[in-house]
């Protein structure tokens, strides 16, 4: 599956979030600790999969813009298969979502794909390759159970230290997997250099403003989608059928007019659409009355004599 474009699914799925990583190559840094665009990267994942019945973090609890359920491998620091053992004992959904902590531009759009793609094709995984073609399997959607199981043969096979310090291709080995390639939403944050090529990214001109409406939702602790393009054409409408500070006081007065109304996406349309159209009713106006004022200008002006003959400006 290689559309780009958003997909929806039914049916409910939980998430397991694994945040308890040692950020050794990052000089031992809190990683989900560290901020692209405003926002911890902890924070914009789980903001990606902000729909899932059940959102577990396997890590030791911090503050988080949603809420979630915490779990934590015995011993801490066990690796990602033991972290991921102890966060699918708290899934009940039978699909469940796999992530890393550090993906700045994971997006609900990608997660709707990897559930569909699991769908889709009937597998047991459905997870994302980079810009190289590898897999990756902490941006994928799984069959619970399927993870269930290798994970109960992974245990009996193994050593005296049970899931501690596997790699993941152990336990992703025995599954039946389909591939999404995505190079955009699989970059993840290794290194230093990481950090400053995502935060650079999202400042680019064709990704600021996306990037900055969702870091002030998330601020603001608002889960509410709304037509940016709407929002955008009315503060042109005010800006240049007004005054340019009408922009933003008009934006702000149909966001209080939405929330008055205890309205959601449709009542923020409504109140854009009423106050686009009272802009121009007010432009409309201002054209009308400069067109006449012209007109009158221009009817004083024939009526003036003009030539040789006609009086100067001491006649009379």
């Amino acid at each position: 599956m290689t559309s780009n474009e958003p997909v929806d699914t039914t049916g409910a799925y939980d998430a397991v979030v694994l945040a308890g990583g040692g950020a050794r190559r990052l000089g031992g840094a809190d990683k989900p600790g560290v901020r692209v665009g405003g926002r911890a990267l902890l924070d914009r994942v789980l903001g990606a999969c902000a729909d899932a019945r059940t959102t577990v973090v396997v890590a030791a609890p911090r503050p988080t813009a949603r809420p979630v359920r915490w779990a934590r491998e015995d011993p801490p620091g066990g690796g990602p298969v033991a972290a991921l053992a102890a966060g699918l004992g708290r899934a009940t959904a039978d699909d469940v979502l796999v992530l890393s902590a550090d993906l700045p531009f994971l997006a609900a759009d990608t997660v709707r794909r990897l559930l569909a793609a699991l769908h889709a094709d009937g597998a047991e995984g459905a997870l994302l390759t980079d810009a190289d073609g590898r897999d990756q399997p902490l941006v994928a959607a799984y069959r619970t159970a399927a993870l269930r199981r290798e994970l109960t043969a992974l245990s009996a096979t193994g050593s005296g230290g049970g899931l501690t310090g596997l790699p993941l291709r152990r336990l992703t080995a025995g599954l039946d997997l389909t591939r999404v390639p995505d190079p955009v939403a699989s970059f993840d944050c290794d290194t230093w250099d990481d950090i400053a090529t995502a935060r650079a990214r999202i400042r680019e001109h064709g990704h600021v403003l996306d990037e900055w409406i969702s870091a002030v939702k998330d601020e603001l602790g608002i889960d509410l989608e709304v037509d940016i393009g709407v929002l955008l054409d009315l503060a042109r409408d005010a800006a240049h059928g007004v005054a340019r500070p009408a922009a933003p006081l008009t934006t702000f007065l149909v966001g209080y007019a939405a929330a008055q109304a205890q309205g959601g996406p449709e009542a923020v349309a409504e109140a854009a659409r009423k106050a686009a159209a009272l802009a121009l009713r007010w432009a409309e106006e201002a054209e009308a009355e400069k067109a006449e004022r012209a007109e009158k200008a221009e009817k004083a002006e024939k009526d003036t004599p003009t030539g040789p003959g006609a009086p100067g400006p001491d006649a009379g």
